[in-house]
């Protein structure tokens, strides 16, 4: 090699001689040697490890690695004597048009690809994956040509079986480390769009799915919003049913928690919408809800808050839970239910007015107990629902209001409360 030229990358070198790399092969842990050197270490010395891992080998097989052949080729020409002479010689040519500038870009991702590739191949192996998931997810921020090459060289199974590794790991002994690992883990997938059957279909593997839903339940505040990235990535990929092949309580049992514990506005954000893709999708989603105590879970929500987007999508929700007969039940059963209907009833928006109309229809007419109806007139639902009547509201939410006055109605003017103007007024109805 000329004296004059630049030291080579490190990535060139053979992790044997530390020369530079003529004729590049990789072994089966992913490290990449020059050939004569690894054949020594193999054939002439007996060895059976991997020198820069000390790893068993599966095989003693030998792939030519011809990107990084290529790389190094590119490396030389460009340092060769008559490419600078020919640089040197056009003062008046921009560097930006040189040879050297112009491989400079290719070279860099080339190099950069090959160094994912490598850190893919032993990621289950490396004692440092906190390090080297960091490093992967480095290397792909951004960039969805090294995103592909991720998800090529087999990136998101290799990550899934780093994450089952780690969450068995720290459930055997609490090994925080392995937990961190995990996390780090769901960085790394959150950071693909996951926006092709074939990458969320790998990603829906249980191997990758468990951890994820772990890491919503308990994982650190950062940890979270990664697993949720990758649920809502999962979600609008509109894989049709991307629950058939799981568990379906696995989703929603964390789902529910954090929308309880409320531990941040954005995660309970999308929680709900990925709730809401759940119930739609599935057709076990509805009654499975019900049965982990989603209307519960969404009353106590609706009765707190004031956003406008969430308390429409809650009573979409509730409104889709309430259509199956274990829906409207648990919606009876808790004391708190209609008044928080009730109260978004010509207060919130013209949306969740209809909304709100839907859910009373659905447990007040299909099925109805006394203590709905009761509370419809005690909570001043039913006063809401006769001021519909006087107002400009959509086609459908008057004509529900109408049937459930005259439906109801002979039931609700019992009681002393009911205002004898309401009384005149559903006479003339009936």
């Amino acid at each position: 090699m000329d004296m004059d030229m630049e030291e080579p990358p490190h990535l060139f070198l053979c992790p044997i001689s530390m020369e530079l790399m003529d004729d590049p092969v990789t072994v089966s842990t992913g490290v990449t040697y020059d050939r004569r050197s690894i054949e020594r270490w193999l054939f002439e010395y007996g060895r059976t490890t991997c020198p820069a891992t000390m790893q068993p080998l599966a095989s003693h097989d030998l792939t030519p690695n011809h990107t990084l052949k290529r790389v190094i080729d590119s490396w030389l020409d460009q340092g060769s004597p008559s490419a600078s002479t020919s640089a040197s010689s056009s003062p008046s040519t921009s560097s930006l048009s040189s040879p050297a500038h112009e491989l400079a870009t290719p070279l860099s991702r080339m190099l950069e690809a090959e160094r994912l590739r490598s850190a893919v191949a032993g990621l289950e192996e490396t004692p440092f994956k906190v390090t080297a998931l960091k490093n992967i997810r480095a290397c792909m921020a951004g960039d969805v040509a090294m995103q592909c090459e991720f998800v090529s060289a087999g990136g998101i199974q290799a990550v899934g079986r780093v994450m089952a590794q780690a969450l068995a790991e720290s459930g055997a002994g609490g090994d925080f480390s392995a937990f961190t690992a995990c996390e780090e883990a769901a960085a790394v997938l959150a950071a693909l769009p996951l926006a092709d059957p074939a990458s969320v279909g790998l990603v829906l593997a249980p191997e990758c799915m468990r951890p994820v839903m772990a890491l919503l339940q308990s994982g650190g505040a950062e940890a979270r919003l990664h697993a949720m990235d990758i649920l809502t990535k999962i979600s609008n990929a509109g894989a049709g049913d991307w629950t058939a092949g799981i568990d379906v309580d696995d989703v929603l049992k964390p789902l529910l928690e954090l929308l309880s514990d409320e531990v941040s506005a954005r995660l309970s954000s999308r929680a709900l919408d990925v709730l809401l893709d759940v119930v739609e999708r599935s057709r076990r989603g509805p009654a499975k809800a019900v049965e982990v105590g989603a209307v519960h879970v969404l009353v106590e929500l609706l009765a707190d808050t004031d956003d406008r987007h969430d308390t429409e999508r809650i009573l979409l929700l509730l409104k889709r839970l309430c259509k199956c007969p274990e829906g409207r039940l648990a919606f009876a059963e808790h004391g708190l239910s209609v008044a928080a209907v009730a109260r978004t009833m010509l207060r919130v928006s013209e949306l969740a007015t209809q909304l709100a109309v839907k859910v009373l229809w659905l447990v007040s007419v299909a099925a109805p107990s006394e203590k709905v109806l009761e509370d419809m007139v005690l909570t001043g639902a039913v006063a809401k629902l006769f001021g519909l009547l006087h107002i400009e509201c959509s086609p459908t939410t008057k004509q529900k209001t109408v049937r459930m006055v005259r439906i109801n109605g002979g039931f609700w003017k019992q009681y002393p409360c009911f205002p004898t103007d309401l009384r005149d007024y559903l006479n003339l109805l009936n």
